[in-house]
């Protein structure tokens, strides 16, 4: 068992540095599946099971490519491993002496379980014509060798994947107010129902039904939260 410093820095190196497993395991100089413990697990109390396999050939190995396979999610698409990438360094780097074509088939398999897996943990949002959302976000602008950061009151219809947008100086209820006013000039009306997610430039409070009570500048403006 490693030593407390030592579990904390691969941590560090996992969740801040966003090292992924091979990585951190050559950084710290432990075993490949000693860094995938430490790296991801967050119940310290759970007992570690080994995964039960079918296959001789690949089973010491599916947790190395699951892993890879994870990790991939957070590449872009160009970045990932293909399945005979993932043959070669299976061989490189673990040892591997099975066949190239068993390991495509793990691989092929594998990445439709985890599609199906991550499926299943989203819910469809349902947005009828006519709703929009309102937040604000960031925009950074290279102008004259400096970095100027832009505050755009983002106005969207997600049924439609319109959008209309309007520049502000900070993200305060005035700024909000005005850029609200802004962008109903330019829509030429008014959604029927907007929606907040907690902004305060908008939102006073949040009351026992689930609704949110709106700034005084917006009268006839009343948010519905998800839940």
């Amino acid at each position: 068992m490693l030593k407390m410093p030592q579990q904390e820095y691969i941590k560090f190196l996992r969740e801040a540095e966003g090292c992924s497993v091979s990585e951190i395991a050559r950084q710290v100089g432990v075993h490949w599946r000693t860094a995938k413990r430490y790296a991801d697990q967050e119940d310290w109390n759970a007992a570690l099971r080994k995964r039960k396999s079918n296959s001789p050939v690949m089973g010491p190995f599916m947790e190395i490519v699951d892993t890879w396979l994870e990790e991939d999610r957070l590449l872009p698409r160009k970045q990932r491993h293909t399945g005979v990438r993932i043959f070669q360094r299976l061989q490189a780097e673990h040892g591997f002496t099975g066949g190239q074509r068993t390991v495509l088939a793990y691989v092929k398999r594998r990445k439709s379980e985890m599609d199906l897996e991550r499926a299943k943990t989203y819910e469809r949002l349902e947005h009828p014509a006519g709703e929009a959302q309102v937040d604000f976000t960031t925009l950074q602008v290279s102008h004259n060798q400096q970095l100027l950061t832009y505050k755009l009151l983002v106005l969207s219809f997600p049924s439609s994947n319109a959008a209309f947008v309007y520049p502000t100086p900070a993200e305060n209820q005035e700024c909000f107010l005005e850029g609200m006013q802004q962008i109903f000039g330019q829509m030429g009306g008014a959604p029927r129902r907007i929606w907040f997610d907690n902004l305060s430039a908008a939102v006073v409070h949040v009351e026992k039904t689930r609704r949110a009570a709106v700034n005084g500048g917006l009268p006839t403006l009343l948010c519905s939260l998800p839940d």
